[in-house]
């Protein structure tokens, strides 16, 4: 069994509820094909639970989507639920071809879209290699965050039950 030591990760200024998050462009990637998006492309039909995860294959990303789709999130009417990690496009389509995740990701290797939502995690023992910190944000079709849980450990796990609560709110 694969142990972790808990490390307390610092303080962030990430976009916290009723403030607008930030824009970016990156690959999105799905089974079948991937496009540069914006975000707001994305959210501009019906909100989006946008999930930061460590790289595809780490343990916390495949617990992550499990227990997303296990609660139905991913399917759910009234979101679209998207990604973000450091994984390339062709990593992204290989995480959705194998599992069971209704989802679509951003391909961010140089890790640019966290540093612009402050949720960077410097990989311990890596010089200059970092992912995003596990981190949940439930954006309006406007781009106002309607809910946000960024982990301050790691690793540490989205709080599913406040998210489903989000979603039921909209």
């Amino acid at each position: 069994m694969m142990e972790f030591d808990v490390v307390t990760l610092g303080d962030t200024d990430h976009p916290t509820v009723g403030e607008t998050v930030p824009s970016f462009t990156r690959p999105l990637v799905t089974e079948e094909f991937w496009e540069d998006r914006s975000l707001a492309d994305v959210y501009a039909d019906q909100p989006v639970l946008l999930v930061f995860h460590p790289m595809d294959g780490a343990f916390p990303s495949t617990y992550i989507y499990d227990t997303l789709e296990s609660r139905g999130i991913d399917t759910h009417d009234g979101i679209k639920l998207v990604g973000c990690s450091i994984s390339t496009p062709y990593a992204h389509a290989e995480l959705l071809r194998s599992t069971e995740i209704d989802a679509s990701l951003f391909s961010d290797p140089a890790n640019e879209v966290a540093e612009q939502f402050d949720i960077v995690n410097d990989l311990d023992g890596m010089a200059g290699i970092s992912e995003p910190r596990p981190a949940v944000f439930l954006i309006d079709t406007d781009g106002t965050v309607l809910y946000d849980w960024v982990a301050s450990e790691w690793p540490e796990f989205p709080e599913y039950d406040a998210i489903e609560d989000a979603i039921a709110a909209l």
